[in-house]
């Protein structure tokens, strides 16, 4: 495990072009971009293209990084990694289904809800083909295609909802999480100053009480006592919305 300083001297060396350092950055760091990896398996990657463009991410953190952050390197290479995996899936996706294939797709699965509906069983191939006077290996391929990864950002081809993509059918409501993260934002704008750097310290630079208070010139009594005020305060905020 690389220490703060030898990770601050690898970044630098990186930056000037020393390819060493940013292998070993990266093999240092390899079981955090692992654990990063692991809420994407199973959608459609392989892992060592996952893990690719983890490394890909990492590389960019080392390149944008700046010490007058002010934070750990570690803690601002995982927005970086899971914002590349993000962006691939998000513009390259994992698969090349033809637009006209997945409308396709879409228009033969509404006909089977409607008529299962309707008839209480499933269509027959044969009358699946007959309904859109297509050949059954034509409707055969087409169904096949709706086992494969499709984009959530695919169009869907409700006639009452344009413009409306897979993702918007099969969101699950967060409204309250947003409600909860709005109010969280809100009530953290209102701290005092020195409220707001106890916060920091404590929760996103993972400083203890003791280190908090030597850095800022008081007791660690009195930084536990401003922590349990400062959350009180947020929690009431968020049972206001509840």
């Amino acid at each position: 495990m690389l220490s703060q300083e030898e990770t601050l001297l690898l970044i630098k060396k990186a930056k000037n072009g020393d390819d060493d350092a940013k292998e070993i950055l990266i093999k240092e760091n390899s079981p955090l971009i692992k654990s990063l990896l692991k809420r994407y398996l199973g959608k459609g990657i392989e892992y060592d293209d996952l893990f690719q463009l983890g490394a890909l991410g990492f590389v960019k953190a080392i390149y944008n990084f700046d010490e007058n952050f002010n934070t750990r390197f570690s803690t601002y290479v995982v927005p970086m990694v899971i914002g590349e995996i993000k962006r691939f899936m998000r513009d390259d996706g994992s698969i090349k289904v033809s637009r006209t294939i997945k409308s396709q797709n879409i228009k033969i699965n509404k006909f089977i809800e409607s008529f299962i509906k309707q008839e209480y069983r499933k269509p027959t191939l044969e009358e699946i083909s007959n309904h859109f006077n297509m050949d059954t290996t034509d409707v055969i391929f087409i169904m096949d295609s709706s086992k494969m990864p499709v984009s959530i950002y695919a169009p869907t081809e409700d006639d009452d909802k344009k413009n409306m993509f897979l993702l918007d059918k099969y969101v699950t409501d967060n409204s309250d999480d947003l409600i909860d993260n709005i109010v969280l934002r809100d009530t953290l704008k209102k701290l005092s100053k020195r409220d707001k750097q106890i916060i920091m310290l404590r929760f996103f630079r993972d400083k203890t009480q003791s280190e908090i208070a030597r850095e800022m010139g008081v007791s660690q009594v009195q930084v536990s006592r401003l922590e349990n005020k400062i959350l009180s305060q947020i929690k009431d905020a968020l049972k206001v919305n509840e």
